[in-house]
C-alpha cells in the first residue's frame, strides 16, 4: 500500500515502536524511513499528539496499529492526515467470531473484578481482548518478570506481549525518547482469557495472581 501510494526514498513514515516489527520493516522495504512515535498508555496504540509532534515536511504517511483488541482512535489520525496531507494506513488484528469475542469479554470482565494489585486493561471502544494485558506495578522489568515466573510456576500461562520495542532493535535503533513505550514494555503482561477456559480455570488465574501480591510494589 505504501508503494502504491508513491511512498519511497526520501519519505518518512510514522510507526509505533511498541509491538511487532512488521510495520517498520514494510516502511524500510518501500525505501522510506520509519519514524517512531510514542503510544497512549491506555490503548497501547499510537498517541495522536505524539504523531503530530513527529511529523515533518518529509512525513508522507502514518501506520496506525490496533493493539491487543483495543482499537486506536482512527478519527483523530484521519484529522491529522487531512491537516498535514498524510496517508493514514491501519494495521488490524485477526478477527474472531462474535461468540469467541463475547466469551473473551466475559472472562476479561471476571478478571477485572477479581484481580488485586494489577492494573487491568481499559475496556472501552469495543475492546475484543485479543490479549488481556495488565500492568505489573513496581520498578519495571524485574518486578514484571519475577511475577510472570511465579505465575508460570503455579501453572498459569502468561506472556510478555512486547519484549523489546522496535526502536531498540539493532536494525532500527534510534535514540528517541519514548517514555510510555519503554514503560509499557517493562510493565505489561498478557493473561489468558481464551474462550476455551472454564470458570475453574479463570478462578485459578485470579487466585494465582492475587496470591502473589507480595511481589507487587507501588509504582513511583
Amino acid at each position: 500500500m505504501l508503494r502504491a501510494a508513491g511512498v519511497g526514498l526520501g519519505d518518512e513514515v510514522v510507526v509505533p515502536a511498541f509491538g511487532n516489527v512488521e510495520a517498520a520493516e514494510a516502511v524500510a522495504m518501500a525505501g522510506a524511513l520509519p519514524v517512531f512515535a510514542d503510544i497512549d498508555p491506555v490503548t497501547y496504540c499510537l498517541d495522536a499528539s505524539a504523531v503530530e509532534a513527529a511529523t515533518t515536511p518529509r512525513t508522507a504517511a502514518v501506520v496506525v496499529v490496533h493493539r491487543f483488541g483495543r482499537p486506536a482512535d482512527i478519527t483523530r489520525f484521519h484529522a491529522i492526515g487531512q491537516r498535514h496531507g498524510l496517508l493514514v494506513l491501519e494495521q488490524g488484528e485477526s478477527e474472531a467470531p462474535y461468540d469467541e469475542i463475547a466469551q473473551r469479554r466475559e472472562r476479561a470482565a471476571y478478571l477485572d473484578v477479581k484481580l488485586r494489585g494489577l492494573r487491568t486493561p481499559d475496556g472501552g471502544d469495543g475492546h475484543t481482548y485479543e490479549q488481556y494485558v495488565v500492568r505489573v506495578p513496581g520498578n519495571g522489568r524485574p518486578d514484571r518478570d519475577a511475577f510472570a515466573r511465579a505465575l508460570r510456576a503455579r501453572g498459569v500461562e502468561c506472556r510478555v506481549p512486547v519484549k523489546t520495542p522496535v526502536h531498540r532493535l539493532p536494525e532500527f535503533r534510534r535514540c528517541v525518547p519514548l517514555p510510555e513505550t519503554e514503560r509499557a514494555a517493562d510493565e505489561t503482561l498478557a493473561l489468558p482469557v481464551d474462550a476455551a477456559l472454564t470458570k475453574r480455570d479463570m478462578q485459578r488465574v485470579a487466585g494465582a495472581c492475587n496470591a502473589l501480591g507480595g511481589l507487587l510494589q507501588p509504582a513511583f
